[in-house]
């Protein structure tokens, strides 16, 4: 395939995953390198003052792309910031594994795992460590198909400072 084919259907994915935002815009660097997905999460614990509901927030990236972003109140209270932080990881990934998706379907395939960058270490520890302490006891089961794509080598978890974090 050339990088001309790549390109168009990058363009196609793009355009289908924009359906119904014709009022945006979205500014694409002209790059080849469409090889890794990086992917960065953050959540705030208990942040909404009348629910006590976390917020969480993530932007992926395919090569210099933005391709996905959100940021939304999660669903329910979490108990622990680690536990907010883990949902956030959860949505994440969730939006990954769709892009990749997506990019199969268009016979681009990728050569690295996605990339994921998250600035709590308790949480990120939780990811690839399939023990579970006392202190992550509450958090449910439902969220650990994350460890599955780790250890399925779909997913690289990566530690990151704040101030880095992109989400």
């Amino acid at each position: 395939m050339t990088p001309h084919e790549d390109g168009e259907l990058l363009t196609d994915a793009i355009e289908y995953r924009s359906m119904g935002t014709t009022n945006h815009g979205l500014w694409l660097q002209a790059n080849h390198d469409i090889s890794l997905i990086l992917a960065y999460c953050d959540a705030d614990w208990a942040s909404c003052s009348d629910s006590s509901r976390s917020t969480t927030s993530y932007a992926i990236f395919l090569g210099p792309n933005l391709v996905s972003w959100r940021s939304k109140k999660q669903p329910t209270v979490s108990k622990s910031s680690i536990e907010a932080e883990y949902r956030a990881i959860t949505y994440t990934v969730q939006d990954t594994i769709f892009i990749r998706s997506l990019l199969a379907e268009m016979e681009v395939w990728l050569s690295t795992p996605v990339q994921l960058h998250c600035d709590n270490v308790s949480a990120s520890y939780l990811v690839v460590n399939p023990i579970q302490h006392d202190r992550s006891k509450h958090i449910k089961i439902d969220y650990h198909f994350v460890r599955e794509r780790v250890a399925h080598g779909d997913l690289v978890d990566k530690i990151c400072s704040h101030t880095i974090a992109v989400s």
